[in-house]
This record gives structure tokens, C-alpha cells and sequence, in this order.
């Protein structure tokens, strides 16, 4: 029996501490400091228990998370019941100081009010609140802490308020309504609805203005979304109208598992207002439709639009959410009317359509085709020549071009046909890369009339030219070029910035044709030409070999009075340059076994066009000096005939030597 009493007495001792400890003032004083110490842990901030009461069945608790933000709560409980009857009433005056609490920054203030009553098994909560100015009821229901029904009615929310307590700018303002009456939520068990309307909606141009570089004209809109819950189902329909935009959906929505049957259409008068949201840079109209069916598993996105005036159709494919597949056609796209609409100049007119068929869209296994073409494509020649500043017009142009490009894994193959009036462009596969963003291409640019490009050369020539090489962008730009040119051959190479160039056997008077001078000098020349682009600077090396004056006056007087009969004999020797930007020092050395031409250190200016030459030319020991200064189109010329021809003869030594300078050089 001693035992017996020793028990109980410690049973009822434990039993009184645990009451002055847990349930009188005292042990509240002793428990205060350890809740404050966990609250403060939890909320990063320097909480306090302002009040704490805690009886057998009742309580009182005024928690100050940190200055004017406080939180009171008072009530009666059943520890063995488990029931409660409490009031709340939160004020958070500065919201903006509970960033550590919420993760993000808010402004502005919240107050809430409102009591929960019932038990662990089952509870309501019913209060009030002025979220953004509003006046906002709820009524919430949760079985086992789990909601279950939820009831709320929001009247006349300011949106400006509610984007600036969310410390966002004041992008636009409305009156927002929204009413929530859910009778259960419980999964497959969904009762219930949703609606929503916002009135007086207009948009901040200032902010938009300030923010995006956007400039809208002053915009009402107005939004409703009514949506009702049945079973498993979600059946909604929503619409914004504004004098930019209509956007709507309606549709069935099965939230889990997700299956989806939706229709939307979106009616954009300008695109460049959603810059904000899509971040591209676009403008114009944009009208487009469409279905949403499908779940997790598979689900299938169609449409079809009128973008750019053209007749637009995709079907996309995507399997947990990823993109599966993609199917997509443009037809009669006007190209005009594109590069309006992506912020580009007016560069050409013309019909594109394109033609896309992905069957595998995993970015580590694309499989499909692209074919796109345009037709009845017309230059804008004007603002062409004012864009890139060409000092003649650049004339009428008409093209059409093809290309078909395929996908497999990370090569992208691309074959283009481009034909114009100026000149056609052929590649038989370009090939990039998209793991290293490599590009390896090989071309064939066939131009039929050179003096068509005269507003980019501003020079004239004749004939054409066809040329081939190959393209290469890795680490390192090299570019190549083959040509058979003027009865020989140009080899052309581009290393990052180093250009070389090699001429074998091209003919003088071939290659004076094609430049429109006087063919006065039958030869073969070759020759080397290295470039900078980057510094402009270069030299050129070449030889004459085989060369023959063809008939001019010069030579006939040469051979009239100085009885020196210059055609019959055979020319060889080195003709070098020196290039620094526009300035160009060039030196010409011929030799035949009587005669010579000598021209040293020719200063010519590509950029002004003036030169300042010496041309001396020994006949058999018959000295011609020549100067040539000014006006490389129309020099000065200066004639030294000393003994070789008499003075009647200079007027038309003049007369001829410029056509000789020309050929020469």
C-alpha cells in the first residue's frame, strides 16, 4: 500500500506541475521565452509574445512578428474534445517588412478578421479581410485540416493596389469581382463555382511607355471568367475584350489525371502591347484559333491563323508536356507585310510559303523537314540604295528562291535556290552544326551581265562570271573561291581576316575587256595578292609573260618617226602594289630585248581617285617620258617626246596615252 501512495502522490505532483507550468501565469512566464525563441526561428524576425495566456479552456495570444505587425488570437478549447472556438484578427501595417517571413517583397498593409470554430475532425473558418481596398468574405471548411469547401465573395478590388502591394508598377487599374462558392473540392468530388469580372480595366500608357519603349493608345478592357465544377470536370468559358485585344477559351478541363478539351482564339490589333508578357518585339495585327485536347500523355495543339496575310495552319504534338512532333503550313505570306510585323525595313515585296514537318521535336533528335520558298519576290531598290548608300541606283530586281532543309539530330542540312535578274546563288548542302554551332557550306554564284552590279562595284564591266567555293565556321571563318576567269583561273582564300588570291594565265586582253579599257596590251599575266581586311592593308605580286601591243596611235607614231617598230617584239615583267587603305603604290617593270616600260612608285587613291604617275618608255634607245597626275578617269597628261617623235606628233601622243595608261594598268 505504500507503494501504492508513493505512485499516486508522484502522479499527482507531475500533475500540478504540469498544470502551474502549463496553465497558470507563471508557467506562462516560464514558457514564453521558448515559444518566442521557436517563433523567431521560424520566422526570421524578432517576434515577441506580447500577451500570453494560457488556461485550461481558454487563451490569449497578441504576437508582434516585428513593429505594427501583430497578430491576435483568443478563444476557448477542449484538450480532450479537441474542439475550438476561436477569433483571429491579423494587422500587418508594413508589409514590406516581412520580406524574411513572405520570400518576397510586398508594400502596403493587410488586415484580416475572422474566427474558426469546430474540432481536429472537422473546422470552419469565417472572416473578412481589405486585400488591395476590397471588401473580401470567406468561409472555409476542412475535414482532417484539409479543405474541403470554400466560399469567398471579393467586391471591388483595386488592381492598382493589389500590383503595388505584390511590388509591381501600376501597369494598369480595375475594379476586380470575383465570387468563389465551392461546396467540396475533394478530388473526383468537385461541386462548385468560380466567377470573375473586371470592370473599368484601362492600361497605363505612361508606365508602358517608361518601362517597355511600347507607345498604346489609351485602352479599356474588361474580363469575365465564369467557370463550374462537376465530378471530375472543369467547364469554364473566358473572355478579355479590350480595344487591342479579344482573348478567349471555354472548354472541359479534368485536373487530375489532366485531359483537356479547349477551344481559344486570340484577335490582337496591335502585338507590339504584349511585349511585356511574350518578350518579342512585334507588331500589327494577329488573329488566331484553335483546340487543346488531351492529357499529360499525349497532347494535340492545332490552329490556324491569317498572320501576314498569309492562310497558316499547325497541329503540334506533346507528350508530357514536351514537343513531340510538329506539323505546320504557310501559305501566301506576304514578305512585306512579315518584315512589318518583326520590326525590319521594307526590303522586298513578294509571296513566301513554307512547309514543316517535324517527327521527332526532342531538341537531342530532331528528325523532319523544313521547305520554304519564295516567289515573285521584287527588291525594294530605293530604300536599298539609300540603306547600304550606294552612289548609283540600285536597279530592278526580281528573284524567287527554294530552300529544303533537313533535320537529323544535331545536323541541319539546307539546300537553297536563289535566282534573280542579278545573279543566281546555289547551294548543294549547307550543313550546321547545332552541338558546336559549326557551319561547312559550298556554293555556286552564276552572275550573266557584271555591269548589272555597277551600283555596288561603281565600276562598269562586261560579261559574267561563275564562281564556286566553300564556306567553313567553326572556331575559324575560311572561305574559298574558284573561278575560271578571262582565259585563266582566280583562286581566292579568307582566313578570318587574311585574304589571299592567286591569278594563273589570265589574259590581258580578255581581262581588259571585262574591265570596258582599250585592249592594248596582249598578255598572260599571274599573280598574288594578299590582303588584311581588318588592318587594309595588302600587297600584290604578278608577272607578265608573252605580251604584245595591239595597233594605237602611240606606237604608230613611235614607229613613224623613230622608225621602231615596237609590235613585233615581246614584253615580259613584274607588276607589284602596295596597299594601305586607299592609298595604292604600284610599279610596273616591262622588258623586251630592244625596249622597256617603266613605271615606279605610282601613287593612286582609291577613295579620291587621283593619281600621280611616271610612265618612261625606252624605244630601242629612244627615251618617252609620260607624267600622268589628277583625275585617274581624266589625268593630266605631261608627254616628254624628245628625240623619238617631233613636236607635231605630241598633241596626239596625248591623245592616245591614256588609253595606253589604262591598258597598262
Amino acid at each position: 500500500m505504500k507503494i501504492v501512495s508513493y505512485l499516486l502522490g508522484l502522479v499527482l505532483v507531475l500533475v500540478v506541475a504540469v498544470y502551474t507550468v502549463a496553465f497558470t501565469s507563471f508557467g506562462n512566464s516560464l514558457l514564453q521565452p521558448t515559444i518566442e525563441a521557436k517563433i523567431q526561428a521560424q520566422t526570421k524576425l524578432p517576434s515577441k509574445l506580447q500577451t500570453f495566456q494560457l488556461g485550461m479552456s481558454d487563451f490569449d495570444i497578441v504576437l508582434e512578428l516585428n513593429k505594427n505587425n501583430t497578430i491576435h488570437l483568443k478563444g476557448n478549447y477542449s484538450l480532450f474534445a479537441q474542439s475550438f472556438d476561436i477569433s483571429y484578427s491579423v494587422n500587418l501595417e508594413e508589409l514590406k517588412t516581412l520580406k524574411a517571413l513572405t520570400q518576397t517583397q510586398l508594400q502596403s498593409s493587410l488586415h484580416t478578421d475572422g474566427t474558426v470554430v469546430g474540432d481536429m475532425a472537422f473546422l470552419k473558418v469565417d472572416g473578412k479581410s481589405d486585400l488591395a481596398k476590397s471588401d473580401t468574405t470567406y468561409h472555409i471548411e476542412l475535414t482532417d485540416l484539409n479543405p474541403t469547401s470554400i466560399i469567398a465573395k471579393v467586391d471591388t478590388l483595386n488592381l492598382e493596389a493589389l500590383l503595388y502591394m505584390l511590388n509591381q508598377k501600376s501597369y494598369a487599374s480595375a475594379d476586380v469581382n470575383v465570387d468563389v462558392n465551392f461546396k467540396n473540392i475533394t478530388p473526383h468530388k468537385l461541386d462548385g463555382e468560380v466567377k470573375l469580372y473586371t470592370l473599368d480595366g484601362k492600361l497605363n500608357s505612361g508606365v508602358m511607355k517608361k518601362d517597355f519603349n511600347i507607345t498604346i493608345p489609351a485602352t479599356a478592357f474588361a474580363m469575365k471568367l465564369d467557370a463550374k465544377l462537376a465530378g471530375d470536370d472543369v467547364n469554364y468559358k473566358y473572355v478579355l475584350n479590350s480595344n487591342l485585344a479579344t482573348l478567349s477559351s471555354s472548354g472541359t478541363v479534368v485536373p487530375e489525371p489532366l485531359k483537356t478539351d479547349i477551344r481559344y482564339g486570340v484577335n490582337v490589333k496591335e502585338l507590339g502591347v504584349l511585349k511585356p508578357i511574350t518578350g518579342a518585339d512585334l507588331r500589327g495585327p494577329l488573329r488566331l484559333n484553335g483546340t487543346v485536347k488531351g492529357g499529360k500523355e499525349k497532347l494535340v495543339v492545332d490552329g490556324h491563323s491569317d498572320i501576314a496575310d498569309s492562310k497558316t495552319t499547325f497541329v503540334a504534338l506533346l507528350k508530357e508536356f514536351a514537343p513531340a512532333s510538329v506539323k505546320a503550313k504557310i501559305e501566301g505570306l506576304r514578305l512585306e507585310n512579315a518584315l512589318y510585323m518583326v520590326k525590319q525595313p521594307h526590303y522586298a515585296d513578294g509571296i513566301f510559303d513554307l512547309d514543316v514537318d517535324i517527327t521527332n521535336a526532342d531538341a537531342n533528335n530532331l528528325q523532319g523537314t523544313v521547305v520554304s520558298t519564295v516567289s515573285k519576290g521584287i527588291v525594294d531598290t530605293k530604300f536599298v540604295t539609300k540603306e547600304y548608300k550606294f552612289k548609283s541606283k540600285m536597279p530592278y530586281t526580281a528573284f524567287n528562291a527554294k530552300t529544303l532543309t533537313k533535320l537529323n539530330k544535331n545536323l541541319v542540312d539546307t539546300k537553297v535556290i536563289f535566282n534573280s535578274n542579278l545573279a543566281n546563288f546555289d547551294i548543294k548542302q549547307a550543313r550546321f552544326d547545332t552541338k558546336d554551332a559549326s557551319l561547312v557550306s559550298d556554293y555556286k554564284v552564276t552572275v550573266k551581265d557584271l555591269n548589272k552590279l555597277y551600283f555596288a562595284t561603281q565600276r562598269h564591266l562586261k560579261g559574267g562570271i561563275v564562281a564556286t567555293g566553300e564556306l567553313k565556321k567553326a572556331k575559324d571563318l575560311d572561305f574559298t573561291m574558284h573561278s575560271d576567269i578571262a582565259g585563266g583561273k582566280l583562286d581566292a582564300k579568307l582566313h578570318n581576316d587574311d585574304f589571299s588570291a592567286k591569278l594563273a594565265s589570265l589574259q590581258t586582253l580578255d581581262l581588259l575587256d571585262m574591265l570596258i579599257y582599250p585592249k592594248m596590251f596582249k598578255s598572260k599575266i599571274d599573280g598574288d595578292l594578299k590582303y588584311n581586311l581588318v588592318e587594309e592593308k595588302g600587297t600584290f605580286d604578278g608577272k607578265l609573260s608573252d605580251g604584245t601591243f595591239t595597233k594605237n596611235q602611240v606606237l604608230d607614231l613611235v614607229k613613224q618617226y623613230a622608225r621602231i617598230n615596237l609590235y613585233k617584239e615581246k614584253f615580259v615583267g613584274d607588276v607589284n602594289a602596295k596597299i594601305n587603305k586607299e592609298n595604292i603604290l604600284a610599279s610596273l617593270d616591262l622588258k623586251s630585248n630592244k625596249s622597256s616600260i617603266v613605271a615606279k612608285n605610282t601613287k593612286l587613291n582609291s577613295k579620291t581617285q587621283v593619281i600621280d604617275s611616271k610612265i618612261e618608255i625606252n624605244a630601242n634607245g629612244n627615251p618617252l617620258n609620260v607624267t600622268l597626275r589628277g583625275n585617274v578617269n581624266h589625268p593630266k597628261i605631261g608627254v616628254d617626246a624628245n628625240q623619238i617623235v617631233k613636236k607635231q606628233a605630241e598633241k596626239a601622243v596625248k591623245k592616245e596615252i591614256n588609253k595606253l595608261f589604262k591598258g597598262l594598268f
